[in-house]
């Protein structure tokens, strides 16, 4: 099972708070699943724009379940051009095991394998700020579309769901803070590691694809 304790720098920051940031009378969105995005779901891969509460879709932890909210939002509702560090990051095929071009907001969690998480947490499954993979095999920002639609999956409890043939993804439960504070059967639940550790273990990802690009050319993607 996924160990779900962390803290974030300095703080103890649960992911299943969204996180839509206020700059200069503007609202711009961090986290989310973007636009085309494919999730598994009973009726097979479908994009999160067309699911609607009820939809069933495949979990890491706990098989098929349905979803209980969504909210969609625009990822930048300003009138001057959406700020740089709200921009997505661009995950070409096969750089984090994914069969298809996946785009991440900035702190959506996305859930790796990692020797080094295995070593320093006892589970080589964690989930990490997709900022920290900014430069990792290929890895990169890219401007947005003016009309840029984010949907947050909400469901019973917080899930990792499959998105695009291979990406794990973090969706948060429907219940507000307090809600969560009184769940008393709800002992635990997923939060991202830290930025600063969240980077080393990027690198780790950065060093072990490269060590198979030494070996026999990495198509598609970039190494370092």
């Amino acid at each position: 099972m996924l160990v779900r304790r962390s803290t974030t720098d300095g703080t103890t920051r649960r992911v299943s708070e969204a996180t839509g940031v206020h700059e200069g009378g503007a609202t711009g969105m961090m986290t989310g699943l973007t636009m085309a995005t494919k999730v598994a779901s009973s009726l097979g891969w479908r994009k999160v724009e067309g699911l609607t509460e009820g939809d069933k879709v495949l979990t890491f932890d706990a098989g098929m379940q349905p979803i209980s909210k969504i909210t969609r939002f625009q990822l930048w509702d300003g009138d001057r051009p959406c700020p740089q560090h709200f921009w997505p990051l661009e995950v070409p095929v096969g750089a984090l095991g994914n069969r298809d071009i996946i785009t991440l907001l900035p702190d959506q969690s996305v859930m790796i394998e990692s020797d080094a998480a295995e070593e320093v947490y006892g589970d080589p499954f964690t989930l990490i700020p997709a900022a920290a993979l900014d430069g990792v095999n290929g890895i990169h920002r890219v401007k947005p579309e003016e009309e840029f639609t984010v949907s947050i999956l909400h469901f019973e409890r917080d899930q990792v769901v499959f998105g695009n043939s291979g990406a794990l993804l973090f969706c948060p439960s429907a219940k507000n803070l307090l809600e969560h504070a009184f769940d008393t059967a709800e002992q635990s639940a997923y939060v991202v590691r830290p930025l600063r550790e969240a980077r080393i273990l990027a690198e780790e990802i950065r060093n072990a694809t490269a060590a198979v690009c030494d070996v026999s050319p990495c198509h598609g993607m970039v190494a370092a």
